[in-house]
């Protein structure tokens, strides 16, 4: 997906909501593979996370040669590579905690990945944190217990529902890595499109061979699911990414991180049309803090 450089001010919000509405439709896709193929757990959830990086990675591989690796600095290739891996490792947890959770606890845990960025930030870029940004990150962190502790019901298998909500939070843990390994491939000259196209090549290679190690094969599933695969790369890999990594260039990154956090609200409406699923009181109650938390630390930061 290309988008303009140039583009009125005014269309840029818009065009963000599309990003965001893009990427909530990713546990949507994947609780509907899940239900066609009768098969969830960790085996059927690598085979979505490897076919989806795979299909996004030969996608871009025109991007290859338009990076200039004699303008890269040090050590741009290696934080481009591990980033990659942080990446698929977020894909094999989320994934997988679809199957054992519901998609509004799943949702608004792996969306907490601000509040984790901050304090990884504190104590890898020695960033300091503001006194609302600590407040915020308590807060978040008292909404994500609730979550954890009050869960119930709608998950994809009805079973160790706490087992995928800690699932989905260290599927946030690693997209944190990954976004700040990001951060410093760019910073040491890989262009956007150059970036993306070796972190997802890096995690379709690492996820690759892992469905096999499970005694879990890539064929023999009905014909819809391979539609839902690639649904799932094309909406919100590429098209929600996309447009999430263009906007952080041309507005505050704080203001896209805040439209990210209306992604459990979107996932969450379209489960309750598509599959009927309604969380719990205790779990809307606790998305809602959670939220309400990761929003305050996002505004305390400098």
């Amino acid at each position: 997906m290309n988008l303009p450089k140039q583009i009125p001010n005014w269309s840029i919000a818009p065009i963000i909501i599309i990003g965001v509405l893009a990427v909530s439709t990713s546990s949507i896709f994947i609780r509907l593979a899940n239900s066609s193929a009768n098969s969830s757990g960790l085996g059927f959830s690598l085979v979505l996370a490897a076919s989806r990086l795979s299909l996004s990675a030969l996608i871009l591989l025109p991007a290859w040669s338009k990076i200039q690796w004699h303008r890269l600095q040090p050590g741009a290739r290696r934080y481009g590579a591990a980033a990659g891996l942080c990446l698929a490792l977020h894909f094999a947890l989320w994934i997988t905690s679809l199957s054992y959770t519901s998609i509004a606890a799943s949702t608004a845990l792996v969306t907490t990945n601000p509040v984790w960025v901050a304090l990884l930030s504190r104590f890898w870029f020695g960033e300091k944190l503001s006194k609302l940004s600590v407040a915020g990150i308590a807060v978040a962190l008292g909404g994500t217990i609730a979550i954890a502790l009050g869960s119930a019901g709608g998950g994809g298998d009805g079973s160790s529902i706490m087992l995928g909500n800690f699932l989905a939070l260290a599927g946030s843990w690693a997209v944190s890595l990954y976004l700040l390994c990001g951060r410093e491939a760019q910073r040491r000259g890989l262009g956007i499109g150059g970036y993306i196209a070796i972190a997802y090549t890096v995690a379709a290679i690492a996820l690759l061979p892992l469905p096999l190690v499970f005694q879990t094969t890539y064929t023999g599933y009905p014909h819809i699911v391979y539609v839902y695969i690639l649904l799932t790369a094309a909406l919100p890999q590429l098209v929600g990414h996309t447009i999430l990594n263009w906007a952080v260039v041309r507005v505050s990154p704080t203001l896209v991180s805040l439209a990210i956090l209306f992604e459990p609200v979107g996932a969450s409406c379209l489960g309750y049309l598509i599959f009927g699923e309604v969380p719990g009181l205790s779990v809307l109650i606790g998305a809602g803090i959670l939220l309400f938390g990761v929003a305050i630390a996002i505004f305390g930061a400098k």
